[in-house]
């Protein structure tokens, strides 16, 4: 199997200004990420990014940057671009892995791109893992995804689903124990020509209500496979406490 990681990159944080260039022990952290998802094996992996100094600090670093539109409205719009500009087959995998997550899994980028391989019937694979507390599941932060009988999505949400009914009580909600309640983790593959058609159709009802771009392929029909890891990944890094943090792990 063969597959290409790109990762999406853009400069404006609020939280965290010129965040893909912060410093983790004397590298910018995109570079980082590059490095790191460079051990799964990909056939290559390109940095997608709208800001000419992430651009040249990859190539600083011998990491590939593709320069792309700054006014994409999704992660999943700037990749589709990508595709194009690199000549991709509609047929081929690409996996998306943010630029913000220097501590990503290798084996977890390859577990999603060999899960969509094996799944002719899905145009997306992604990742979860089991929700452990009841604080994780009524934070809307906290992504939550539901799956059928073969592993598929058959929602996402940012509210408890599913909702336990006999254990809720006061409208708080309680974790199940007659299935896992899981949270998802924001790793992508994608079917190359599935991801191009994503910029063509209009925001669904559903992806503008809870603001997930994932809902998107699914409003229009498309399949979601899951991975289902036991344990949660390291988390991203969203604000100067997660970069000291990924700092002090470098170290």
């Amino acid at each position: 199997m063969s597959f290409t990681v790109l990762i999406p990159a853009r400069m404006a944080s609020s939280r965290l200004p010129d965040k893909p260039l912060a410093d983790i022990a004397g590298l910018p952290m995109v570079v980082r990420v590059a490095q790191r998802v460079a051990q799964v094996g990909a056939v290559q992996v390109v940095v997608a990014t709208d800001h000419p100094r992430i651009a040249q600090a990859c190539e600083q670093h011998d990491v590939r940057a593709l320069m792309t539109r700054a006014d994409h409205l999704s992660g999943s719009d700037r990749l589709a671009e990508a595709c194009q500009a690199l000549g991709l087959p509609n047929d081929s995998i690409v996996v998306n892995v943010q630029g913000d997550e220097p501590l990503i899994d290798p084996d977890l980028v390859s577990a999603c791109a060999t899960l969509l391989a094996q799944r002719p019937d899905c145009a997306v694979a992604t990742a979860a893992h089991p929700i452990l507390n009841a604080d994780e599941l009524n934070n809307p932060n906290v992504v939550k995804v539901a799956l059928d009988a073969q592993q598929r999505a058959l929602y996402f949400s940012r509210a408890p689903i599913p909702w336990w009914r006999d254990g809720s009580q006061a409208g708080q909600a309680h974790l199940s124990p007659h299935q896992h309640t899981l949270r998802h983790i924001g790793l992508y593959a994608y079917r190359v020509g599935t991801l191009k058609q994503f910029p063509t159709w209009p925001a669904a009802p559903l992806e503008l209500s809870e603001s997930l771009e994932q809902l998107r392929f699914m409003w229009q029909g498309e399949r979601i496979a899951v991975h289902v890891t036991t344990s949660a990944p390291a988390a991203g890094v969203d604000t100067f406490e997660d970069l000291e943090r990924v700092r002090t792990a470098f170290a």
